[in-house]
């Protein structure tokens, strides 16, 4: 952390220093509240040290001009004029804690270590509020598909690791439930996951949101903002759509994975990060870089680790349990008694092809049930989904080609392989290999 320390007592700024240096953090120490006020002005403080008798201010006074420049410091009152009254008005007024001269390094280090915790549990509240807010059901990583249980498995391997993940996949297939899962199961359980969507309305923003900046780095900035790795410190930071990443920031984004370090927006002094990142695009990256629309060596840096989550056509065998959960959910929320499909209906979710795969899939079911009148969904209820079945039945106006198509794509992707899929269709195994080719 850059730490600022205001005493008017030379040694005791000079022994302050060296031990807070000892401790590997960043320190400027100065000899009075307007020079500390300045200080602030210039660079971004974490935390400041800040003597209650100086030799012309108040302590006190100080105190809130600090807050007015960093809202965000946690400001730990010294003196030797120890007393319960002046500890109680400093935190009173924001004080983060008190200390009494001489202050030994091992209450210096436990003040700061309480600051450490006090921040990671703080992003962890704000992760936990919106969790609480979200509207979609619980997690289920329980499948019946072999494609995807040898995903899960990597997934969990590798999360045990520090290594970079890119998570592949299409969109919708739960990419990011998929990131948030490892995380969960990683050392780095207690840091917080921070989410940073890549497709964001400008490079500014984009740039201030991931790296944070200081005040006055442009036109709006009134304050320091922190950022969202600096929010990800001992945690984990989701990339979501990194192959929606300007070039700009490509380039910093690789100095953050080579040397653990940034700079904030308007800021020439570099800082530390201790994150672990995962990334996820439903584009190719590796066309990208061929299109020159995304830097190679980024994307190297980023494939330590993939896999590619498979489509929800491509693992249907796990579709009737995640309508239930769906149902269930959404019932629960809206005060329904909705609690099942009607066969026709589950018939038809499973012929369907779901080209917004999980969040498709969640928007039909939560429409269902809010505009149903009875306890269970009927395929009257899944317009898109009825509409979709239609174009294709039985003496609908469509080709035998498109019939026979159709057909073999159900069940190749019901299949486990595609001799099990040969004897079902009644075809020899090659024949099927050549009409799957050109399908």
């Amino acid at each position: 952390m850059r730490i600022l320390v205001i005493d008017d007592e030379k040694n005791i700024r000079r022994t302050m220093a060296l031990a807070l240096e000892s401790m590997d953090q960043e320190v400027v120490a100065v000899a009075s509240g307007k020079e500390g006020v300045r200080e602030l002005t210039r660079v971004p403080i974490d935390v400041v040290f800040l003597d209650l008798k100086l030799h012309q201010e108040s302590g006190l006074d100080v105190l809130a001009e600090i807050f007015r420049l960093a809202p965000l410091a946690a400001v730990v009152m010294v003196t030797a004029f120890a007393s319960i009254e002046t500890a109680v008005e400093a935190m009173r007024r924001g004080a983060f804690d008190y200390l009494p001269k001489p202050c030994t390094p091992d209450r210096v280090r436990q003040v700061l270590s309480r600051i450490e915790r006090t921040r990671k549990l703080e992003s962890r509240v704000v992760e936990l509020e919106s969790q609480l807010h979200a509207s979609a059901p619980e997690i289920d990583l329980t499948t019946g598909s072999l494609l995807m249980q040898q995903v899960i498995d990597t997934a969990f391997k590798a999360a045990d690791s520090e290594a970079t993940v890119l998570i592949l996949g299409e969109s919708g297939t739960g990419k990011s439930v998929l990131a948030k899962a490892m995380h969960v199961r990683s050392p780095r359980k207690i840091g917080a996951f921070v989410t940073v969507s890549c497709p964001s309305l400008s490079r500014e923003i984009l740039e201030s949101e991931l790296f944070g900046h200081v005040k006055g780095a442009f036109t709006g900035a009134h304050s320091d903002t922190y950022g969202k790795i600096a929010a990800a410190d001992g945690g984990t930071l989701f990339l979501d759509e990194i192959g929606d990443l300007p070039l700009e920031i490509q380039a910093k984004l690789l100095r953050l994975l080579q040397e653990r370090e940034y700079e904030r927006v308007g800021e020439t002094k570099p800082r530390r990060a201790n994150v672990r990142v995962i990334s996820a695009t439903n584009r190719d990256l590796a066309q990208a870089v061929r299109d020159g629309r995304f830097r190679e060596d980024l994307y190297y840096r980023l494939n330590v680790i993939s896999f590619e989550i498979p489509p929800l056509r491509n693992r249907i065998q796990d579709l009737d349990r995640i309508v239930k959960r769906h149902i269930d959910f959404f019932a629960a929320h809206a005060g329904k008694p909705i609690r099942r499909l009607s066969a026709e209906a589950l018939l038809a979710m499973r012929s369907y092809r779901w080209p917004g795969n999980l969040r498709e899939l969640r928007n039909v079911i939560e429409r269902a049930v809010i505009l149903g009148n009875s306890d269970e969904i009927g395929i009257a209820d899944l317009p898109q989904i009825s509409q979709s079945s239609s174009d294709l039945r039985i003496g609908g106006r469509i080709t035998l080609e498109e019939i026979e198509n159709e057909h073999i794509r159900k069940v190749i992707t019901n299949s486990r392989t595609v001799d099990e899929a040969a004897s079902i269709l009644g075809v020899d195994p090659a024949t099927l290999y050549r009409r799957k080719k050109k399908l």
